[in-house]
């Protein structure tokens, strides 16, 4: 009797530290296929891995060829990353191609990575926000539009396409070692900027948990969207302190200031875009997941800020 075939996944954002983690857990037991529209990866020669435009026409061969069972989609490029057109195409139009391949060959069960941001720091967030909240980034700021639209987008699949079971998962800000976005940057920085006057509550999971929520949210097809957090959170100038960094306060007002200053001291790793995010909290209640996941974070807030402590690099 043969042998019973191996899940076939597509991972996206291969690149990415928290995509090659997701592949480390899964490679025991799935056959994967590694994809990134920025750069090849090599992972081992156990897994084939490409770079490829998901619009191009040589995206739909993998599918024919790899016949693939599941897609974890862990590709969105970053606001930081490229420029405001050319992440709209990969975010918004890959995503797009991404599941019409999905629904076309048939594919039962997909994960797409969203983020918290979706939700906009606004003074009048409630104080926990659960999946039902308005995403109201969109109307707030030109460099998360393609992230709300990724979400629209695979909200209309998930209930267009019940068979291919879509879950929707929006973390806090994940860090820990490896990350290169934003908050991963300003905590693992020497001196880091903070605005006067305003300290937000902020979430942080670790990568290693959040590489866990994705694998355990895949095994279980349960379709929805979902908020990934623990049940913890601390202020953002504490969080610096704690990490170690030395804090440069910003005035807030008025916005052309701390553009100007954040200019002047040459800190990309705080995007004038997420300056409501270090202003209002966006704290995000990721209990649905939890108990429907069955899921608890492994490592606490210390254990985060201690990487970072222990590591710190000039900014």
């Amino acid at each position: 009797m043969s042998e019973k075939r191996r899940p076939h996944i597509l991972v996206t954002g291969a690149a990415g530290a928290l995509a090659q983690k997701v592949i480390n857990q899964l490679r025991g037991t799935c056959d994967l296929v590694a994809v990134d529209f920025r750069e090849q990866v090599y992972l081992g020669d156990d897994i084939p891995s490409y770079r490829i435009d998901f619009t191009k026409r040589v995206f739909e061969d993998l599918f024919r060829r790899y016949q693939f069972d599941g897609v974890i989609h862990l590709g969105r490029i970053m606001s930081s990353q490229l420029t405001r057109m050319r992440r709209y195409n990969a975010n918004v139009l890959g995503t797009q191609k991404l599941l019409d391949l999905s629904h076309k060959y048939g594919i039962k069960r997909v994960v797409v990575l969203s983020t918290f941001h979706v939700y906009g720091a606004v003074a009048y967030n409630p104080a926990l926000i659960d999946e039902s909240a308005p995403l109201k980034s969109a109307g707030l700021s030109a460099d998360l539009v393609d992230s709300v639209e990724l979400e629209n987008l695979a909200n209309i699949y998930l209930w267009r396409y019940p068979d291919l079971n879509i879950t929707i998962l929006r973390p806090c800000n994940i860090v820990g070692p490896g990350v290169r976005n934003t908050m991963s940057n300003l905590l693992a920085s020497e001196r880091a900027p903070a605005l006067a006057g305003f300290s937000p509550m902020m979430q942080f999971i670790h990568i290693d948990d959040m590489s866990d929520a994705i694998v355990q949210a895949y095994k279980k097809p349960v379709r929805g969207v979902f908020n990934v957090a623990p049940q913890d959170w601390v202020a953002y100038q504490h969080a610096l302190k704690l990490c170690g960094c030395k804090r440069i306060p910003i005035p807030s007002i008025p916005p052309a200031v701390p553009k100007l200053i954040l200019r002047t001291l040459k800190l990309r790793s705080f995007p004038s875009y997420l300056m409501a995010f270090f202003k209002y909290p966006v704290v995000i209640d990721g209990r649905a997941f939890a108990r429907e996941f069955d899921f608890e974070p492994k490592r606490p807030l210390m254990e985060i800020f201690r990487f970072y402590r222990d590591n710190k690099k000039p900014v």
